[in-house]
């Protein structure tokens, strides 16, 4: 009885060990997620954002490692474009363009496009990386949804982050971001919903020029003033 009983606990051991060792520290799951995204040099995507009970939808599109391009449906017609160094938007409910100059080492790739290997490493420098649940384990993206999610929570490291708190939803099936929320200092909650993602389409990039109405005014440096 003692031996099997000593056996058992052996057994046990080498179980607990094993699956420790299964479990990756919130870091090593983020640079996995990395690693996937640095195979990812252009995406499109459905994409969902809700701010303060506003939501706005849309098209996505990402060419590494600083373009992006978003047409919206919802408000319609409006566009969101950064070409590395140029940021513009068109709102044509007041037939406006915005534009903020924001040179190459501006605002850049990384504060745009969160969901991309620049955003990544932007976080892994300014973030602290942790799980949200110990031990983590895979959950719903959403109540009775088949996709299921790991979620990690960053916070940042300096004031000068616009983000004081943000969370992640990564794939357990395919390691991508699904789901971005972030918190800012007024503890105001802005999310960002990716799906029905198309990786490494060679999108051209001439998807990214945009020519706004002759009719539209066009406001400078908007972000400063």
């Amino acid at each position: 009885m003692k031996k099997r009983v000593f056996l058992i606990v052996i057994l046990l051991a080498f179980s607990m060990a094993a699956f420790a060792q299964e479990i990756a520290t919130a870091e090593q799951f983020f640079a996995k997620v990395s690693d996937r995204y640095a195979e990812i040099y252009d995406y499109e995507a459905a994409i969902l954002i809700s701010s303060s009970g506003q939501i706005m939808r849309g098209k996505l599109f990402f060419k590494s490692p600083s373009l992006l391009r978003i047409d919206f449906t919802q408000p319609a017609d409006q566009v969101i474009v950064f070409d590395g160094e140029r940021l513009v938007v068109y709102i044509p409910q007041y037939r406006a363009v915005l534009q903020q100059e924001t040179g190459s080492a501006g605002l850049g790739a990384a504060s745009v496009a969160l969901a991309s290997r620049e955003g990544l490493s932007m976080m892994k420098r300014n973030y602290t990386i942790a799980w949200e649940k110990s031990p983590p384990q895979a959950e719903a993206l959403d109540e009775g949804s088949q996709e299921m999610v790991y979620r990690l929570v960053l916070t940042r490291k300096t004031v000068s982050e616009g983000f004081k708190t943000v969370r992640i939803s990564v794939s357990e099936s395919s390691l991508l971001m699904l789901r971005l929320e972030g918190w800012t200092v007024a503890n105001e909650k802005i999310s960002f919903d990716l799906s029905s993602m198309k990786l490494n389409q060679d999108i051209p990039a001439t998807r990214f020029l945009y020519d706004a109405p002759a009719s539209a005014n066009i406001y400078n440096n908007f972000l400063f003033q």
